[in-house]
């Protein structure tokens, strides 16, 4: 057996593998497929809600093999900016890993304020700043244990979060086939006005960013895994079943939605908890308490998001410290192999812009939102060209694809797919603001604000360090100190 090891500037192998399972399960499970999924519908129908999911189900689904074996032949906290500060260029790594930080950061403050508005509903005069400290505590409690108590609430956050799905997934076919609820609802629906693709390829192209970012969480399973108790096994073990859980959860429930409620149904365009689509169907089906049950699993996701906000900002924090493109005090842990400093920091960024939200008109807060809109895509774009260089340096320096933990299925087509998709939806993201007579300026800087600050600070600190892009046989291929004696014991 591994025992933990007593060095203080290690991190503790705590997480299990239900854990990992469950963290790459829950991450994509989120208030974008209880809320946002309404909208999809509404805007481009039930079959092209369901194609946009699915192209971004697969896209992801390549994110993720390529993930996998990074991540199982290298874990380590923080992935996404080492491998491409190995593999690529450090000057990218730095970019990608403060883009990683910055976006869950701003996501956690996001959450907090996304709390309050969930609490309302039960408790309408009570004070926000009441509901979000409690939460602010609550998750910050969960990290600064242990990296188990961690993984311990993201377990529970998302089991209930997947056994809703699952509820109404079977509620939903019951209802199609008219097992429940008297007669058959069928396919009567697709007939319906231009159903069942409504808008054209332009709607399809605007839910793309919706998927996204409903999918946006799923790579925090890379972060946990320099903390995996067996990463070499349970990163695969993770990554395996994925496909067929973006096909369940999501493509499954756009479909149940999609046959149930007709896309023209204008209230699904609302974020109100007693219109979600989710509590729609419930509704439908019979069950007066639905609104209350799907807020508390709406409550769930929230601080679910929160908390893996916190965990995944604060470790790539750390990592970033190890190597000298954060400041070093954040790379020192206590002796329970949490990295406080890196921890208490990011705690205070998300609280002072959740403040920034609830203090004067809030503008800086919804810029600083919407320019994290797009950080997702852009890690992502960095997990596929990471991959990509890495196999090919894997080969150049002389090893052998048979010593990989995981080989990522369709290599080179899945990470070049990914890349492809990817830089399509960032790019085409708010195409709607180029349309008409005028430009909305205003809508486009929000929309991709994000992009320009990422390149300013990848050239920014490339033209400082004079770093250039890493010639295959030198990229630096080996495990972690920490995994070799993982792996030796």
């Amino acid at each position: 057996m591994y025992e933990q090891p007593a060095d203080k500037n290690e991190l503790k192998r705590g997480l299990q593998a239900r854990h990992l399972t469950m963290i790459s399960l829950g991450g994509s499970i989120g208030t974008g497929l209880f809320l946002g999924s309404g909208f999809a519908i509404y805007s481009a129908g039930p079959g092209g809600s369901l194609l946009a999911y699915l192209i971004i189900g697969i896209m992801v689904y390549f994110i993720m093999t390529s993930l996998a074996e990074l991540a199982s032949f290298m874990p380590t906290s923080g992935a996404f900016s080492t491998y491409a500060t190995r593999f690529i260029d450090p000057s990218l790594g730095f970019a990608l890993g403060w883009n990683y930080w910055y976006s869950w950061a701003i996501t956690l403050a996001a959450e907090l304020s996304a709390s309050t508005l969930v609490m309302k509903f039960w408790f309408p005069h009570s004070p926000s700043w009441l509901w979000s400290g409690i939460f602010l505590l609550l998750i910050f409690g969960l990290n600064v244990m242990s990296v188990k108590g961690y993984g311990e609430g993201e377990y529970w956050f998302s089991f209930i979060k997947v056994a809703t799905i699952i509820i109404f997934i079977i509620v939903g076919f019951l209802m199609i086939f008219g097992i429940m609820r008297g007669n058959a609802v069928g396919f009567q629906n697709l007939t319906i006005g231009d159903a069942p693709f409504h808008g054209g390829f332009l709607a399809i192209l605007g839910i793309f960013l919706t998927a996204g970012f409903s999918f946006q969480g799923t790579e925090i399973v890379g972060v946990a895994a320099g903390e995996s108790e067996n990463p070499r096994e349970n990163i695969p073990k993770a990554t395996r079943s994925i496909f067929w859980r973006i096909l369940l959860f999501y493509v499954l429930a756009i479909l149940v939605i999609g046959l149930i409620i007709p896309y023209t149904t204008k209230s699904l365009t609302s974020s109100d908890i007693m219109v979600s689509p989710f509590t729609l169907v419930f509704k439908k089906a019979g069950l007066a308490f639905a609104a209350s049950v799907m807020n508390a699993v709406i409550l769930t996701s929230v601080l679910s998001a929160g908390n893996s906000s916190l965990y995944a900002s604060t470790r790539i924090l750390y990592a970033m410290a190890k190597v000298g493109q954060a400041p070093r005090f954040l790379g020192k842990l206590n002796s329970r192999g949490i990295p406080v400093a890196a921890l208490i920091a990011t705690t205070l960024v998300g609280l002072l812009a959740f403040l920034a939200s609830i203090y004067g008109d809030g503008a800086i807060y919804i810029w600083l939102l919407n320019s994290a809109g797009v950080t997702g895509f852009i890690f992502w774009l960095g997990i596929a060209a990471s991959h990509y260089r890495f196999r090919k340096a894997y080969l150049a320096q002389g090893y052998s694809l048979n010593q990989l933990p995981y080989r990522a299925k369709w290599y080179p087509f899945g990470p070049i797919f990914a890349f492809i998709v990817c830089l399509i939806v960032l790019l085409a993201q708010n195409y709607q603001a180029f349309l008409g007579s005028h430009i909305n300026w205003m809508n486009v800087i929000a929309s991709y604000l994000g992009i320009p600050l990422f390149v300013v600070i990848w050239f920014g600190y490339k033209f400082i360090k004079k770093t250039k892009v890493v010639p295959l046989k030198e990229c630096m291929i080996e495990m972690d100190e920490q995994d070799t004696k993982y792996n030796a014991s």
